[in-house]
């Protein structure tokens, strides 16, 4: 998964690995794989299958990826890019500056798209670029001997990163995968819906692509919400920027008004509280807050409906308040 974040760098110098570029390939029309290694030779920070880390690249973006390798290595992350054609810096440096030998800062693995090991099956969906964090889960599938099946959806096959490699993944294992190319001839479109149906009893299912296949995916799996996983990888919906509400920073004993078109974060780090942040749209889970007291106005792609219910913390970067006062533990 690529995350587009357009953020500016909220990582704390501690939290930051130096890096360096292995090596580049080119995987799949559009997409570069890099291979990353601790500069001094180290191992590095372990990782489970569906982590991402957070790349402070030389241009000074801030930009998030999956791991898309086998969480049982501990001397290289892998990650892979794709060019977007709307990109605001972030994979064009990547696919047309950064190199093999280059360097660059990246925070510890974090996990917003956890694999349910204990599962007795499990269905993976992927499109395009999501196909990275997917990639990681069949890695740990294989060697936990559990049984999947992935449906890959891509425009043609030369747009498929990785078929290679998982068709040999599905053959070695005894599992199974779908490829899906819509802009063939005669190509093949995936019924989501149809899948979801399909899926036996204690299945869980994972899915990560454009926001088109989510939104269809969440739509087809509401029955099955605790056993569906989703990881967006661009905002789930518009952030809160209403304003006129009251922010009281318990630690800090300020109080601070959130004015129309600012967020929280903005208005925090103003008043000159650092708080950790990334993406700045609701997917990474880095500035997640504790909420002490008041009614959040969640907009973020990550907390549960229960734990959006339950108001017990809340994404400071594109989340606002229902309530005219919100206590936070900051």
């Amino acid at each position: 998964m690529l995350n587009e974040f357009s953020g500016a760098d909220g990582m704390r110098p501690a939290d930051a690995m130096a890096l360096t570029v292995q090596s580049v390939e080119d995987v799949a029309l559009g997409v570069k794989k890099f291979v990353l290694a601790d500069r001094n030779g180290n191992p590095l920070p372990a990782f489970e299958a569906g982590s991402h880390i957070e790349i402070i690249l030389p241009n000074g973006i801030t930009r998030a990826y999956s791991l898309l390798n086998s969480p049982t290595e501990t001397s290289r992350y892998v990650i892979a890019v794709h060019k977007s054609p709307d990109s605001a810096g972030g994979s064009l440096y990547m696919h047309e500056v950064l190199g093999a030998g280059d360097t660059v800062r990246a925070a510890p693995p974090r996990n917003n798209f956890e694999l349910v090991e204990t599962a007795a099956h499990a269905c993976l969906i992927a499109g395009g670029i999501g196909i990275t964090p997917i990639l990681s889960m069949i890695h740990r599938l294989c060697q936990l001997g559990r049984s999947w099946e992935l449906h890959y959806c891509a425009r043609t096959r030369e747009h498929a990163a990785f078929a290679g490699l998982l068709a040999e993944l599905a053959k070695s294992s005894g599992n199974a995968v779908r490829f899906y190319f819509d802009l063939e001839p005669n190509g093949s479109r995936l019924d989501i819906g149809a899948v979801v149906a399909a899926a036996c009893e204690g299945t869980h299912l994972y899915c990560c692509g454009p926001k088109a296949m989510l939104t269809n995916f969440e739509e087809a799996t509401q029955a099955l919400r605790d056993r569906a996983h989703v990881e967006y990888f661009e905002a789930k919906g518009p952030a809160a920027r209403e304003g006129g509400f009251v922010v009281v920073l318990e630690k800090s004993g300020l109080t601070l008004t959130v004015p129309p078109g600012a967020s929280i974060l903005d208005v925090v780090g103003d008043a000159g509280v650092s708080v950790s942040s990334s993406c700045r749209e609701g997917i990474c889970g880095t500035c997640e807050t504790r909420v002490v007291e008041g009614v959040p106005d969640h907009r973020d792609a990550l907390l549960s409906d229960a734990e959006k219910q339950a108001n017990r913390t809340m994404m400071i970067c594109c989340s606002g308040s229902k309530s005219g006062r919100l206590v936070l533990d900051l």
